[in-house]
């Protein structure tokens, strides 16, 4: 498989925060930055780790490197206008459409309860509690696979 040359995109505006700058501590000694000459502010851009607009359609926009993490994030236009960041899995293309909802279909993109998936699937941004958002498997390459379910647990 080849890698895309991805276009360099500034990122949306009010999809960004101030990270801040912290402060080295050292045995009761805080060292600070002096200069402020030329300092680069550095941006985060707020992901949906949630994805609880559910049964809306969204279309990729956009696949975006992001310097503060090492996965690539995807700009998701929904049908009723709203755009956010998702995490990008890997297959995820430029024009695909994706879904979130408790009856959609497994397929790369879309998310779903891990009771309604088939055993052997392969997931990422995996929430611990329902609604709390992901919290495995969020980074660049990580993926679990569905391996047995019980009543209420799943193994991955």
């Amino acid at each position: 498989m080849r890698m895309q040359r991805l276009p360099l995109l500034l990122p949306r505006n009010h999809f960004l925060k101030k990270l801040k700058q912290q402060a080295v501590e050292t045995r009761r000694v805080v060292v600070r930055c002096v200069i402020s000459v030329a300092v680069t502010k550095k941006m985060y851009r707020v992901i949906d780790f949630k994805r609880n607009k559910f049964d809306i359609p969204a279309t990729v926009a956009t696949i975006e490197y992001d310097p503060n993490r090492t996965a690539f994030i995807a700009l998701l236009n929904y049908a009723d206008g709203e755009k956010r960041y998702i995490l990008a899995p890997q297959g995820l293309e430029v024009g695909m459409t994706v879904v979130s909802g408790e009856s959609v279909a497994p397929e790369i993109g879309n998310a779903l309860m891990m009771k309604n998936m088939p055993l052997g699937t392969n997931v990422h941004n995996i929430e611990m509690q329902p609604g709390q958002g992901g919290k495995i498997a969020r980074s660049a390459g990580a993926s679990a696979q569905l391996t047995n379910k019980e009543e209420k647990n799943m193994l991955y």
